[in-house]
């Protein structure tokens, strides 16, 4: 059968049952080659039909809204362009069954400053279907002590972490919908303290009601297709996890304030702003997760990156 459906749930196609390496190391290499290159083309013009073939998903998203935004307020490109340099590369490939297939680069960065700590660009590349090429899904940037030392079986090979999984205190496909919620409410009560979490909803609320100014938030969970989370298991058998969330921000203004908007979010504006401006957020989280039988079950937020992609006035 060209499609088949095991009994442990997991979809197969053209009879790839194997658990297999979902790529190949020189695959890997080339895959972050071709997308540092789209990228460079795609910065220097703002032109997001450059690398539009090379990212998908959270990452994706963000990074066709800010070229889209840029082509429109700066028309004959990016005249400050430096070139994105990625080095260093560690490549952790799971070992898994069917699609999608995905694996993580763990880069070093040109875009540090001199005096300031040697950050580490993870990138996730995505493949959904055999016909289909590797994509960047997911992006978060780290300190070196951020970044976890993965399992590997003896052959070098990662370990992914299903959707379901009850080795870890929070179940992946879980995420997104908790995040959600707890921005919202403060609940689920699992998530550490950090700028991410606690301290983001302390901003939200100073914000909530300055003179003149009235701003609200609506998080919402995505989980679907290439939005869908990806975890790789640690040495220590927690997991690290990549999820996306979604939030509008709505600001409202008195008659006598003008609401002040960059240029960036206008020229991804419909409608015209009066007395409130509605904008939708993508944001892509980076966690790591404790083993289910962890002494402190926190989920920490290592990592967020986020951008507006849409916005509209009224």
């Amino acid at each position: 059968m060209a499609l088949s459906l095991t009994a442990s749930g997991c979809v197969t196609v053209h009879g790839e049952l194997a658990v297999v390496p979902s790529a190949k190391r020189s695959e890997a290499a080339q895959a972050l080659k071709d997308f540092t290159e789209a990228y460079n083309k795609a910065d220097k013009a703002y032109d997001p039909t450059l690398d539009a073939d090379h990212v998908t998903g959270a990452l994706g998203l963000i990074n066709q809204a800010g070229l889209k935004a840029r082509s429109i307020t700066n028309p004959d490109g990016n005249s400050a362009h430096q070139p994105l340099e990625l080095t260093d590369a560690k490549f952790t490939i799971p070992k898994k069954a069917g699609w999608p297939r995905w694996f993580v680069a763990d880069t070093r960065s040109n875009r540090d400053t001199a005096d300031g700590p040697a950050f580490r660009w993870l990138v996730v590349f995505l493949r959904s279907a055999p016909e289909k090429r590797w994509e960047a899904a997911y992006l978060t940037i780290l300190a070196p002590d951020q970044v976890p030392e993965f399992r590997t079986d003896k052959d070098g090979w990662g370990e992914a972490v299903e959707p379901d999984s009850t080795k870890v205190s929070v179940a992946p496909r879980d995420l997104s919908q908790e995040y959600a919620s707890y921005l919202s409410t403060g609940k689920p009560e699992h998530f550490a303290a950090g700028p991410h979490t606690d301290a983001w909803r302390k901003e939200r609320a100073d914000k909530a009601r300055l003179p003149g100014l009235t701003t609200q938030y609506v998080d919402q969970p995505v989980t679907e297709g290439d939005f869908a989370p990806l975890g790789l298991r640690t040495k220590e058998g927690n997991a690290l996890v990549f999820f996306a969330t979604r939030f509008f921000e709505r600001q409202t203004a008195a008659k006598e304030v003008r609401l002040q908007v960059n240029d960036d979010v206008r020229a991804l504006l419909e409608g015209q702003v009066t007395d409130t401006i509605t904008k939708e957020w993508l944001s892509s989280q980076t966690v790591l997760v404790p083993g289910s039988d962890a002494a402190a079950p926190e989920v920490v937020v290592e990592g967020r990156l986020q951008g507006v992609t849409a916005a509209k006035g009224s």
